[in-house]
């Protein structure tokens, strides 16, 4: 009974596992921290265009 119970218990683990696998993640892809700065100066030039104001005649 007890070989059986362990069998069956590593199978289910593994079920589990791959069951876990295949759920969509929720979690975002990681952004280092320089690809972040580069991003943010790009965003700040656009808003920085964006916001001086135009000359009309």
């Amino acid at each position: 009974m007890n070989r059986r119970k362990k069998i069956i218990k590593k199978l289910l683990k593994k079920a589990k596992q791959a069951q876990a696998k295949k759920q969509p993640k929720n979690k975002n892809a990681y952004i280092s921290k320089a690809d972040r700065e580069k991003e943010q100066e790009i965003t700040q030039t656009n808003t920085q265009d964006t916001k001086e104001p135009t000359k009309d005649k």
